[in-house]
């Protein structure tokens, strides 16, 4: 198949990029000019510079394409300003598509989040992790990444609707190589190796290896159901903050934090955090966004995903390994910072 991915210069993206190759499939690209392409490092794929809402560069690089991955999303939990975010992954979403549909694209693979996808209900005392069907409360689109996630997946779904080929697909939390920003779950392994953790709140993530996440966008296109979400995850992912940290410390050998910040803590200096990067244009250390966020346990079920789509299951404990193995190797990690296994 011929394929247009965007977003090839991020982490699932580039991910994605590899595996069409490896798997024998001609890959077109959209990048915009200045982007980093460490990620598409030793793999033969076109590059059509341009932007997610120039139709013509749309048009081109969607020219007598089969599939079309649309992966791209501005992700930023503080901005002075989100009108650009929301240009990019709302009405950038719409565009794509619609070009993808011009195209005569046989299936059209949309990125979403599990930030879609309602929060884990408790019963009997224990959380039960949310599949597909679990719609978002109000209350729980609590920034505007999320808002504008969102947002786009109503676009996906109203296309898919009116019988363009959209599947839509919702990673929860990948991990693996090629994390060259990194990611904010990236960030969280590079900090524990460079020992930059000294204590953690009570959160937790379902946890996936990033090449599962890529293969599932394939396998989506192949076998997914126009208008039908799928959840890009581990079956046996859903870690707390705590246990992934112990993990970590399995894996490097280096000490795990063992204090638990109070949430309200969190909450107060992520406030004054904020306040100051309004004050002066600077990102704030601890975005309020970002603790919201982690005062909910984001567990999920794959379940669907594994049945339909055949996703596969490498455990989250190789992809933790692979992460490690990758940052290390591409100098994220400071010398003195490995582990006795580092």
């Amino acid at each position: 198949m011929r394929c247009f991915v965007t977003g090839a210069s991020g982490f699932v993206g580039a991910n994605l990029v590899h595996a069409l190759v490896e798997r024998g499939h001609e890959v077109r690209v959209l990048l915009r000019p200045g982007s980093g392409r460490r990620g598409l490092e030793e793999v033969a794929c076109e590059v059509v510079p341009g932007d997610l809402l120039e139709r013509g560069a749309l048009d081109r690089g969607l020219s007598k394409c089969d599939w079309c991955f649309h992966v791209a999303a501005s992700y930023h939990l503080w901005l002075r300003d989100y009108r650009p975010m929301y240009a990019s992954n709302v009405d950038g979403t719409r565009a794509v598509i619609e070009a993808a549909a011009r195209a005569g694209c046989s299936r059209i693979v949309y990125t979403s989040t599990v930030g879609c996808i309602g929060l884990p209900r408790e019963e009997n005392g224990k959380l039960v992790p949310t599949d597909e069907t679990a719609p978002v409360l109000p209350g729980q689109i609590s920034n505007h990444y999320k808002r504008s996630k969102w947002q786009a997946e109503q676009v996906a779904l109203e296309l898919a609707a009116r019988g363009l080929p959209v599947v839509i697909v919702n990673p929860s939390a990948p991990v693996g190589p090629r994390d060259v920003k990194p990611t904010p779950t990236g960030q969280v392994i590079v900090d524990f190796l460079n020992r930059r953790i000294p204590a953690y709140l009570d959160t937790g993530l379902n946890w996936v290896h990033v090449r599962d996440v890529a293969i599932g966008h394939i396998l989506a296109a192949e076998k997914g159901k126009v208008g039908e979400r799928y959840i890009l995850g581990h079956a046996d992912g859903n870690w707390t903050m705590k246990q992934t940290l112990e993990v970590l410390a399995q894996l490097t050998g280096l000490p795990a934090p063992t204090r638990q910040v109070p949430y309200r803590l969190a909450w107060s200096f992520a406030c004054f955090s904020e306040t100051w990067a309004n004050l002066t244009g600077h990102p704030p250390r601890a975005p309020l966004a970002g603790v919201r966020m982690a005062k909910y346990k984001m567990f999920f079920n794959p379940a669907k995903a594994i049945r339909v789509l055949g996703l596969p299951q490498t455990p989250p404990q190789q992809a933790f390994a692979d992460a490690i193995q990758w940052f290390q190797a591409h100098g994220f990690t400071r010398p003195n910072a490995r582990g006795n296994r580092g």
